[in-house]
């Protein structure tokens, strides 16, 4: 069995893979940087904003432990190390996870989930992406693309318009409303038979609390506390000022439309199942970044090579220059030979500035893969020295293709996203059935209200309301409305029949029409991927073929290079004919590197399509979330 290394593990949940990468290894951020927001015990945190610590654009500190006679050695496993910790579109995609976590926190208390990013990042210039139809060398740098499970406005041909359809949620999260103030009003009046006074005055005084908050099984609570006191102008009120206090407890209960929790905690659910994709596209973005950085890095070892082939290139053709123009001193060659010999040098060394600014391109470019910031000019200016090399391997053991493309579909991730999507849609689908139905709540409540003041001189007399009879203070009110003397209590039906109801209608079948075009995306998701592992596999076993045929044309070189030197020696050939055979070499290297860097490039583009890079590499999730190796090994 083939070992394998420490990563996230894949779980089938729900028609959907989820990895189980936990929430805590953000708190192992390198440099200090918390992605976690911070808890409070004191309960007035929650009205005040809570900062983000800036990101760090200093490099690790393994970039300078690197660093040799001032030359960058590095290794493609130190390439992939330094990407972990520097890169910076992992350091983009880090962000979509503490992102998920707030549309979690912001469903549990009913409101409507806002989305997450699923967009595979590939702003590092000069690595490239392969798949079918991209090649094996991969496609150069692109942007930001989106994948399923967004926030709902279209993913890869699939509309997502009624991703979290169905009845009003209210908050989860309980309200207090409160409310004081005087009011002094004053109305003119026609007559003074009813009040008394041409000209009503009326100070009145209110102190009113409220209490509400909804529940996920479709219930609401509310309390009201509501008290006043009012004075006026006439002679004629019973009691003055006037005194009331008052409670009612209402309950409602839906029925039909928003009933139970299917409804009411989809908004949490798809924010939960975001999460998973969220996490699943974090693992796709650490594919993407690790493939551009191992073909950045063969394309470093392809300059490399390439340059040191044009400076020995070079250097024999300097050296036959040399001995030329020692033999035309000594007339035993035409000054024909000694022209052709200077102008070989010529091309040959145009050649080797041609080879060595590439390679200071490539340079540059894993330099940019690898590091947070390029400000330090020596850092800018360093040559960097891969330490693995191009070597003729023999081909690897050829895999059944049926098994390469069952490990695709386990270990693809953009399945696994497609996967959680669709329960995503699910729950949707769910919701919108439900709000279909009538609105019916069952409504109820239970109150009652207490009444205090000073009589009014006026009717102190016998048989009218005596001092006795009704509170004089406030406290007095305040009994009697809990005291169930003056109750006030209701239950009753509220039915809301939506005739031809076509708003409910359209969203619901609509939402049954976007399930299936997920459902058939997905089939073409599978079909492309198989296509994608076939492709990546006859690249495989075209570029080793290139490689044997390479190796053998620079062997068949090197005799006949070998024949032309021993016959210049004995006199039967002449230098022209010894230094093409030298190009011809030199040629033939060249083609050789070129197809070995096609062929590693060719691995990295199959263990991309079988989704085993991070395997392959030995690379832990955790790790990458982090931003910082825990153990780099050997």
């Amino acid at each position: 069995m083939r070992r394998r290394c420490h990563r996230a593990r894949l779980t089938w949940v729900a028609a959907g893979f989820v990895i189980g990468v936990t929430t805590a290894a953000l708190a192992q951020t390198n440099a200090s940087v918390s992605f976690e927001m911070p808890k409070s015990h004191n309960p007035f945190s929650a009205y005040f904003s809570s900062e983000v610590s800036e990101p760090p654009l200093t490099n690790s500190p393994m970039l300078s432990q690197l660093v040799r006679d001032g030359k960058l050695q590095l290794s493609l496993k130190d390439a992939i190390r330094l990407a972990l910790e520097n890169n910076l579109d992992l350091a983009i995609a880090r962000y979509n996870l503490p992102i998920a976590n707030m549309d979690i926190l912001r469903t549990k208390a009913g409101g409507v989930f806002r989305g997450v990013n699923t967009g595979v990042v590939q702003g590092t210039p000069g690595g490239g992406v392969g798949g079918f139809g991209a090649g094996a060398p991969g496609a150069g740098a692109g942007g930001t693309t989106s994948g399923a499970g967004g926030a709902g406005a279209g993913a890869s041909g699939l509309v997502q318009s009624t991703l979290g359809a169905g009845t009003v949620v209210n908050s989860y999260d309980p309200s207090i409303t409160g409310s004081i103030g005087a009011e002094h009003q004053t109305s003119p009046l026609a007559n003074l038979q009813i009040y008394g006074v041409p000209l009503l005055q009326l100070n009145t005084g209110q102190a009113n609390l409220t209490y509400s908050q909804a529940f996920a099984t479709g219930t609401s609570f509310s309390v009201e506390f509501n008290n006043s006191r009012q004075t006026t102008n006439s002679p004629f009120f019973n009691l003055s000022p006037v005194l009331t206090s008052m409670y009612r407890v209402t309950i409602q209960q839906q029925l039909l439309a928003g009933f139970g929790f299917g409804p009411n905690l989809r908004y949490l659910r798809i924010a939960n199942n975001n999460r998973k994709i969220s996490d699943i596209a974090f693992k796709d973005q650490v594919i993407t970044t690790v493939t551009q950085i191992e073909n950045i890095y063969w394309d470093l070892v392809n300059a490399y090579e390439q340059a040191q082939v044009s400076e020995q290139s070079l250097a024999f053709a300097q050296q036959s220059f040399d001995t030329a123009k020692k033999q035309l001193q000594l007339e035993s060659i035409p000054a024909m030979e000694v022209m052709r010999a200077e102008a070989e040098v010529s091309r040959r060394d145009q050649d080797l500035t041609v080879a060595r600014t590439t390679l200071q391109l490539q340079e540059l470019l894993i330099k940019n893969a690898l590091t947070k910031s390029l400000d330090d000019p020596v850092l800018e200016a360093m040559p960097v020295i891969p330490t693995d090399r191009l070597e003729s391997t023999e081909a690897p053991a050829s895999r059944a293709v049926q098994d390469l493309i069952a490990e695709a579909l386990h270990d693809r991730p953009e399945l696994a996203e497609s996967d959680v999507d669709l329960v995503n849609r699910q729950i949707s689908n769910k919701a919108a059935r439900n709000a279909l139905l009538p609105s019916l709540s069952l409504v109820g409540f239970y109150g009652a209200s207490g009444l205090a003041g000073p009589l009014n001189p006026v009717y102190s007399v016998p048989g009218t309301i005596n001092s006795s009879s009704v509170p004089t203070d406030f406290s007095g009110a305040l009994e009697n409305a809990f005291n169930n003397t003056a109750p006030d209590y209701y239950i009753g039906l509220n039915l809301n029949i939506p005739i031809r109801n076509r708003v409910a209608k359209s969203d619901q079948y609509r939402s049954e029409l976007e399930y299936r075009q997920a459902e058939l995306r997905r089939e073409q998701l599978r079909k492309q991927i198989r296509i994608e592992v076939r492709n990546a596999q006859y690249a495989l076993e075209q570029t080793a073929s290139r490689v044997d045929a390479a190796r053998k044309a620079r062997d068949l070189a090197q005799r006949t290079f070998e024949i032309m030197q021993k016959e210049q020696t004995l006199g039967a050939g002449s230098s022209y004919q010894t230094m093409s055979a030298q190009r011809d070499l030199a040629v033939a290297e060249l083609d050789l590197v070129t197809a070995m860097t096609v062929y590693e490039k060719a691995k990295v583009e199959l263990d991309r399509a079988t989704g085993s890079t991070l395997e392959h590499n030995g690379i832990k999730i955790q790790d990458a979330i982090a931003g910082a190796v825990s153990n780099p090994g050997p």
